[in-house]
């Protein structure tokens, strides 16, 4: 078992219509959940480190993790960077991603999104010559979503959707490995004011564009319904939370969709496990009992369509 990139991994995606799940890790019982059940289900997976993840379990703890499991499961896995250089200027963004580089990463995700066409252009391709280097995945991003996930914020009118006439020259110009668009998905738990509407003719004109090549849709939980319910039961205030539902998710896959990015629903799951474990045990006050609940909550989520493809 070993840290390994996504190009063997999309590669197959692409080929075979599905999407790879990435999962976004804080600590111990979410790797447990993660790795675990994609291991019980022969499924590939990701496993991604933002901004906000390194500044609470501090990078040191999370590869210290990851390696635990490759140990454990015997997996493969892919450790990745998400939103790098979120919140930072340009050279901060670069030293970001050359510590991860050098720290063991297998890939790493760009976001010079808030730039500049030309400014994106630059940065990417500073940091995929450094990561390719040193045998390194690079993604990058095309496009604004809307939402609030760690550092990365965006208001509702900033959003905008991946102008399909620019991915070729990014491409070419940056040599990144993946691309993440904006369609009208969107970070956090409330996405949406009425029904989901995401622009599939926009992945159908990259898809043309550039084919085979790997895209990431960001911003893709689907809020699931039972966990919310189960929130706002046990004294939440999550009313109107709502997400991406899950036909959207596969029909994403079967286009050019090789990854798709998983953070609000985890978050979901632990609290709906831990409010509702607190509320039928008000005497129980070991972290090892209502943490548990939670991690059987997170197991849930695993799969994308991708069980039996490791």
């Amino acid at each position: 078992m070993a840290l390994v990139t996504t190009t063997e991994m999309f590669k197959k995606a692409y080929a075979g219509g599905y999407a790879i799940g990435a999962f976004n890790i804080n600590n111990m019982e979410i790797v447990q959940a993660i790795t675990e059940t994609a291991a019980q289900l022969r499924s590939p997976v990701i496993l991604q480190v933002s901004a906000g993840a390194r500044k609470y379990a501090k990078p040191a703890y999370l590869t210290a993790l990851v390696d635990a499991a490759m140990k454990d499961t015997g997996m493969d896995l892919v450790l990745h960077l998400d939103h790098g250089g979120a919140g930072l200027d340009k050279e901060g963004a670069f030293e970001q991603l050359k510590n991860c580089v050098d720290t063991g990463f297998s890939s790493v995700m760009i976001d010079g999104s808030h730039y500049s066409f030309e400014e994106n252009i630059a940065l990417t391709k500073r940091v995929v010559e450094y990561a390719h280097a040193h045998g390194v995945v690079v993604e990058a991003e095309l496009g604004k979503l809307a939402g609030i996930e760690d550092d990365v914020k965006v208001a509702s009118h900033d959003a905008m959707y991946t102008d399909p006439g620019e991915v070729e020259e990014f491409v070419s110009k940056t040599g990144v490995d993946s691309l993440a668009i904006a369609i009208g998905t969107s970070h956090g738990a409330f996405k949406f004011k009425g029904e989901a509407k995401l622009r599939f003719d926009i992945l159908e004109e990259i898809g043309n564009r550039l084919p085979g090549f790997p895209i990431v849709l960001h911003g893709a939980s689907s809020v699931v319904p039972e966990y919310v319910d189960t929130i706002n039961k046990y004294g939440g205030k999550m009313e109107g939370a709502t997400g991406i539902p899950e036909d959207m998710l596969r029909k994403s896959a079967s286009m050019a969709v090789c990854k798709i990015n998983i953070d609000s629903d985890i978050r979901l799951a632990m609290t709906a496990g831990i409010r509702k474990h607190f509320a039928e045990h008000p005497d129980h006050f070991d972290p090892r009992q209502y943490l548990s609940e939670a991690r059987d909550n997170v197991k849930k989520l695993v799969e994308l369509g991708s069980a039996g493809k490791l």
